[in-house]
């Protein structure tokens, strides 16, 4: 018997009330959390303590110290260049990888670059790569990346100093410490821990792993890169050391003809599976554990430029990008110099803030340890449309996955950016709401017996 319209607002109104009670991380800090929010686990908690401010600190000083890391610089070089850089992340992956019980495996995905804008001439570009094998659904992928290529204001210059410590060897050492700190435990789900090339002279690297994913078939459910989160310092010296922005793609861009047809009748822009898995970022990731704001930027980029992720979202993988809440634009792509008044200039550790980057991974380490212990985002969400009524049906098939314990329903008015209600529809594939479909906007999401929640996902019509 389906839940009657009185009894729906009465609950889900009641739940999301509950919700923002005094007491709760972000109640406490004067926002209610999203009704679909999910606490940490004490499992989680003790997994971001092991975080350590201090590798990520010497992980970037290293990278530093290899001169430049610039995609066209030398590669055979042991102590100067890309190819020193790519050498010690491979070392490091490994020692970790060893530790791992045979779950981890670290290894380098090399290929030649022909010319092209940014590369004058036949170029290897190498991506180091650590794959953590999930014990339960192996076959669901998750990819956090950063990327260890560097440059100075010439963007063709291989040979100046480009110490890159924010832009982006901070990136680089966030998805280190995630290897580093998850290679001694068991994901349900796969992870893979990416350090790419090429993103200064054209995301080439990055663009190079998602092409072989896809061309594998691999189902990658999420991807996160980390693109200078190495400073909460602004260029008016302004600080905001506890706020996060990851920017999230609305309208895909893998959309077809059909579905933007499909889209524009039904709404959704706001919906695309990027942005639910923002949304699910927020909820295990924006709270006391993290000590983190995660501030939703719902744009693919900023203005000008681009990273990591695009290439992903290119070929319909769900992806977003992790910044620092404002850069300083007076240090990032500056050649290494010292001016009039004795102020340094140049992508220098010294302008980093190794805690705030500490926080920043913490909060990769919350979404991407829920998302591969969770159950996977829901296949095949349907929202019947073939009669005129004034209540919503909605299917979906179910998951694989061996612990699933049910589903749950969402809905949120269309001008409201999160979901505000959920309603508990068990273990089932097929449920009847009474609201109007109209009127709202609904998603559905799995549910685990260790009480673990998917992303939402948002349902298409079916005639």
């Amino acid at each position: 018997m389906r839940p009657s319209r009185r009894t729906v607002l009465t609950a889900t109104a009641a739940g999301a009330t509950a919700l923002g009670a005094p007491g709760t991380p972000s109640a406490a800090a004067g926002n209610r959390p999203p009704a679909t929010a999910q606490p940490p686990s004490r499992e989680l908690r003790s997994l971001l303590r092991e975080i350590d401010p201090a590798r990520i600190e010497a992980t970037v000083r290293q990278l530093v110290s290899f001169g430049t890391r610039h995609t066209l610089s030398v590669q055979d070089d042991p102590a100067r260049g890309i190819g020193a850089a790519r050498d010690w992340l491979l070392a490091e992956l490994r020692g970790y990888a060893a530790g791992s019980g045979g779950r981890m495996t670290a290894e380098l995905q090399s290929y030649v670059q022909e010319p092209a804008a940014r590369i004058p001439t036949p170029t290897r570009i190498t991506n180091v790569l650590a794959t953590l094998r999930g014990a339960v659904t192996p076959e669901r992928v998750y990819v956090v990346s950063g990327h260890y290529d560097s440059r100075v204001t010439d963007v063709m210059d291989a040979t100046s100093d480009a110490p890159g410590a924010d832009d982006d060897a901070s990136g680089v050492a966030v998805v280190l410490e995630l290897a580093r700190v998850l290679a001694r435990r068991r994901p349900a789900s796969t992870i893979v821990f990416a350090a790419v090339a090429g993103e200064e002279q054209g995301l080439y690297g990055s663009a190079y792993l998602a092409q072989q994913l896809k061309a594998a078939g691999t189902d990658v459910q999420g991807m996160f890169t980390n693109d200078i989160v190495g400073s909460a310092t602004a260029d008016d010296g302004t600080r905001d050391p506890y706020t996060i922005r990851l920017f999230a793609e609305g309208v895909p861009s893998s959309e077809t003809p059909e579905q933007a047809a499909v889209r524009r009748s039904v709404g959704g822009e706001n919906d695309s599976a990027t942005r639910q898995l923002a949304r699910f970022v927020r909820d295990v990731a924006d709270n006391d554990a993290t000590g983190m704001r995660v501030r939703v930027i719902y744009r693919r980029d900023r203005y000008l430029r681009g990273g990591d992720h695009i290439p992903f979202l290119e070929r319909a993988y769900p992806a977003a990008r992790f910044t620092e809440p404002a850069e300083d634009f007076a240090h990032q792509h500056q050649d290494v110099r010292v001016d009039g008044t004795g102020k340094q200039y140049g992508d220098l550790p010294e302008f980093c803030d190794f805690p705030f980057t500490a926080r920043v991974a913490r909060v990769n380490a919350a979404a991407l340890w829920t998302l591969a212990q969770a159950p996977g985002t829901p296949r095949t969400v349907r929202i019947v449309t073939s009669a005129l009524t004034n209540s919503t049906r909605l299917t979906w098939t179910r998951g694989t996955e061996p612990d699933l314990a049910g589903y749950e329903v969402v809905w949120r008015e269309t001008t409201a950016p999160e979901w505000t209600h959920v309603i508990d529809a068990g273990e089932v594939t097929d449920f009847e709401v009474d609201l109007s479909k109209d009127n709202v906007f609904f998603g559905v999401r799995a549910v685990n017996r260790a009480g673990l929640r998917s992303p939402v996902a948002f349902p298409a019509p079916q005639a």
